[in-house]
């Protein structure tokens, strides 16, 4: 009878998992270290267009795309050395030549020689984040534009207003008998001033807008760091980064909070994701004078 159950509670689970395995929109597959897929769930097939036959017989490889298959090389062989991969993004090309993203995770057997993986297609919010920073670019190419039209505008425009003004200067108006004549001259000199005045104010709010406006105060580089660790600290944890720092020569500055997390925050992201595949990342973080 007990082995009865254990045979039916077997089942039961292979049930689960295969049902679970087929309905996953999820990229699911088991690949052998010989780079080769094993096993494929129905949504690589449907992913990436090419019959399960075709993924079976080529290499894994032979779908990356170009440029990140060196990258992906690398990180498959630090895998097979028993190293889980978490959150690895690379570009895969399906069978009508379209670049899809995929975030990667991997947890090697080396027992058996396979890797187990899932993987999310991320496409979508990558060209969501492409079509966000050529926005920004753009925007920012306007403002540009915007800038320097408005500093040229102002600049056309103070030419003659001065001369205007220099006229008036050189009116003898004792000699103007008519005294509409003097009202209309009176009104047309200040009329010039006041639009003097106006391109000025203008213009000295044009070059305060470019001036960083920004909320300048004393910042503690160790806390400032803290926050940004805290706030990936998965991240890092994940990674195996080590973090060294020495801010000896000077624990405070006088910045913009916000700007040096920004600063912090990059540094680390950035060092993570481009370190070399067979090694933890080693991050050292330092304060130093220079011509002080």
């Amino acid at each position: 009878m007990t082995k009865n159950n254990t045979t039916i509670s077997s089942l039961k689970t292979d049930y689960h998992f295969d049902n679970f395995f087929n309905i996953s929109a999820d990229f699911i597959c088991i690949a052998g270290f010989d780079g080769f897929f094993k096993r494929i769930n129905p949504a690589v097939s449907q992913l990436l267009g090419f019959t399960e036959e075709e993924l079976y017989a080529r290499p894994i490889s032979s779908f990356v795309y170009a440029a990140d298959l060196q990258i992906t090389l690398e990180t498959r062989e630090q895998v097979y050395k028993n190293k889980p991969l978490l959150n690895f993004e690379n570009r895969y090309l399906t069978k009508s030549g379209e670049i899809v993203w995929l975030s990667w995770t991997s947890m090697p057997v080396p027992s058996e020689k396979l890797v187990y993986a899932i993987a999310k297609n991320i496409t979508h919010k990558k060209r969501i984040e492409e079509e966000r920073n050529l926005l920004i670019a753009n925007l920012t190419q306007i403002n540009k534009e915007l800038t320097v039209l408005s500093h040229k505008t102002s600049h056309d425009l103070k030419s003659p207003i001065n001369n205007m003004l220099s006229v008036f200067s050189l009116i003898d108006v004792s000699k103007i008998n008519d005294p509409e004549t003097l009202e209309l001259v009176e009104i047309l000199k200040l009329t010039s001033e006041n639009l003097k005045q106006t391109l000025n104010d203008s213009i000295d709010q044009l070059l305060e807008n470019e001036s960083i406006n920004i909320q300048i105060e004393e910042i503690n580089l160790n806390e400032s760091l803290h926050e940004v660790l805290t706030s990936i600290n998965s991240l890092v944890r994940d990674s195996k980064a080590v973090i060294n720092t020495d801010f000896s020569a000077f624990e405070n500055v006088t910045f913009n909070k916000a700007y040096i997390k920004s600063i912090f925050l990059n540094l680390l992201t950035n060092s993570i994701k481009y370190t070399k595949p067979n090694q933890a990342p080693v991050i050292t973080i330092y304060s130093r004078k220079t011509n002080a």
